[in-house]
């Protein structure tokens, strides 16, 4: 018999937000559909996006990422986090490989007090600083999903959802891309995000990577590198050859249930 309530969790990494819906056990049909409906901070839940859990041909868990908008993301680095804690105290285990859009990425859980701690294992990010001509230090980053990097010397000098909306229209970002503002200063990095299918979000954790993969391909910042973002800190860690680590929490703020027709009349 077809279940008619759907259980889901929310849950974030540095208050980047995201429902969380277990697929193995109760598929929810019409994905984007179902994030459109259920990431609405009025209608539904309210989220940044939504993940959605799956089986899985090449790792442990398949896991997709859906924006608030419907659109699908290639990875996702809070919320790969917040799946991460989800399995663990599901029972599924401390070490997770995720299937993604961008390939198999690793998770150990760190800690779990005072608060869920979380490793991601992402890829090797790939830098090109010419296709962006113009803008002050301006890289594109690709770490399985587009971003563009420009360091300045204050991070509110630029109109970054002006400059974001604009970048989406691009003919260089078929796909749309990711932007991010950071600074300098004397204990890390400082940023903030723009999100494709989201826009100002306070945490991207992909972002905090590709920012701390640039300063560290620059030689301004350690290899090891806390980049701050309006919701909180997260750990970058890169040796400027081989994969990314992305260290920081994953908070769970309530499980609940919803009834298919509602999400599924929106």
């Amino acid at each position: 018999m077809r279940e008619s309530r759907i259980a889901l969790t929310k849950m974030h990494g540095a208050h980047n937000d995201f429902v969380i819906v277990d697929c193995r056990r109760v598929p929810i049909g019409d994905a984007p559909s179902f994030a459109r409906w259920v990431c609405d901070r009025r209608d539904g839940v309210g989220a940044d996006g939504l993940l959605t859990l799956e089986r899985a041909t090449h790792g442990d868990v398949r896991m997709r990422i859906f924006n608030a908008d419907g659109s699908e993301a290639e990875m996702c680095g809070n919320g790969i986090r917040c799946a991460a804690r989800w399995l663990d105290e599901a029972g599924e285990g401390e070490r997770v490989r995720f299937e993604t859009l961008a390939g198999t990425v690793e998770t150990v859980v760190e800690g779990r007090e005072p608060e869920y701690r979380v490793r991601v294992r992402l890829g090797v990010p790939t830098l090109d600083r010419d296709r962006l001509p113009g803008a002050t230090r301006a890289t594109v980053v690709d770490l399985g999903n587009p971003h563009v990097v420009i360091f300045r010397d204050r991070l509110d000098d630029l109109d970054l959802t002006r400059l974001a909306e604009g970048m989406q229209r691009d003919a260089r970002f078929p796909e749309g891309a990711n932007v991010h503002i950071a600074v300098l200063e004397r204990d890390g990095i400082r940023a903030r995000h723009w999100e494709r299918g989201v826009g100002l979000t306070q945490a991207c954790g992909t972002g905090a990577v590709a920012v701390a993969a640039v300063a560290i391909s620059d030689g301004v910042v350690a290899e090891a590198v806390q980049v701050a973002v309006p919701g909180g800190q997260l750990g970058v860690e890169w040796d400027g050859r081989g994969p990314a680590y992305l260290i920081g929490p994953a908070v769970r703020v309530f499980d609940a249930a919803v009834d298919r027709p509602l999400a599924a009349a929106h």
